[in-house]
Order: structure tokens, then C-alpha cells, then sequence
């Protein structure tokens, strides 16, 4: 375990990483995706009401994390299109799923065709937590590192500082057709 000033350190770090990816991508007015919440289907005043995503703000995507504008960090969770529903289909349970989603997001007012986040994680940045972390970022000695995915090992992990630039520059000057 860091000594407490090891701590504050790796804290300030980690925050200063997040707050220069913020100003990068605000500066190249970088493409942002909807953040929501999954309210679902429930009475009020026994009138029911049906499932929908409200807004919570806007986020860059940043592959495993959703960055806010005011540098909070979450990892993503999933993720729909405001798009009319359309029919049910009973093709499978997911496909059904999936079109209960769609409709939550039009219920929501979302732009047709934007891209809506939801059941996304905030992630608790403490030297302690990420420490204990199993999640996608957590510490490595000093040093903050990202899981591309769970099932990952710690081997397979990279540096937090090269995670976000990399993403960072994909985001703020996509490739040429993306």
C-alpha cells in the first residue's frame, strides 16, 4: 500500500490524465454520445408507466470508458439508438430486448439516430479502490493501468497515459471514413 503522499500523488495524477483528455477533446470539438438511465416500466399514482431512458448528459467514448465533461470516468455498460422501435418481432428474447431498448431511448427524446450509453459504472478513482479494482482501470504498483477487457490479465494491461492518448487522438481526428 502507497504512503499517503504516494497516494495523493497517484490520485493527482490520474486526475490530471482525465482533465487533459478533457481539454483535448473539447478543443477538437470531438464527437460526444448520449449518457442515460434505464428507468424501467413502473405506476405512478397506479398509472403505468413505461419503460424509458432519461438523460444524464453527454459523454466521449473512449472504448472501455465514457469520459464526461467534467471528468468523470465511467466504464461503459451498453448501449442502444434512438430509432423507432418498430414491431415486435418475437424473433428471440434479445432481439426483443434490444427493440424494448430502442423504444425506452424515443421515449427519452433522444435525437433519432443518436447513440444513448446506459448502465454505465462510475468509476471510484481512490488509490484504494482501484488498488482492489477487478474493473477495467486499476493500479499496478504506481502506476494506473487499463483492462481491455475482464477476462484479461494484469500482462495484458496498458498504461493509462498511452490508453488515453491513443484514444484521445482516434476521437478528436478521426481516421479518414469513420
Amino acid at each position: 500500500m502507497p504512503a499517503a503522499a504516494d497516494e495523493e500523488r497517484i490520485a493527482l495524477e490520474i486526475r490530471a490524465l482525465l482533465d487533459r483528455a478533457v481539454e483535448r477533446l473539447f478543443s477538437a470539438e470531438a464527437r460526444t454520445e448520449a449518457l442515460a438511465e434505464y428507468v424501467p416500466e413502473h405506476r405512478v399514482l397506479l398509472v403505468p408507466r413505461p419503460a424509458v431512458l432519461r438523460s444524464l448528459g453527454r459523454v466521449w467514448r473512449l472504448g472501455v470508458f465514457l469520459l464526461g465533461a467534467d471528468g468523470a470516468l465511467y466504464e461503459t455498460g451498453q448501449t442502444t439508438r434512438a430509432l423507432e422501435p418498430g414491431r415486435p418481432g418475437y424473433q428471440s428474447q434479445s432481439a426483443e430486448q434490444r427493440r424494448a431498448y430502442r423504444a425506452a431511448a424515443s421515449r427519452g427524446r433522444f435525437p433519432l439516430g443518436e447513440t444513448v450509453n446506459f448502465d454505465a459504472e462510475p468509476v471510484d478513482l481512490s488509490v484504494a479502490a482501484l488498488e482492489a479494482s477487478s474493473g477495467r482501470l486499476f493500479l499496478d504498483g504506481d502506476r494506473p493501468r487499463v483492462r481491455w477487457n475482464r477476462a484479461a490479465t494484469d500482462a495484458d494491461a496498458v498504461d493509462l497515459a498511452s490508453y488515453l492518448d491513443d484514444r484521445v487522438e482516434l476521437l478528436a481526428n478521426p481516421p479518414a471514413g469513420a
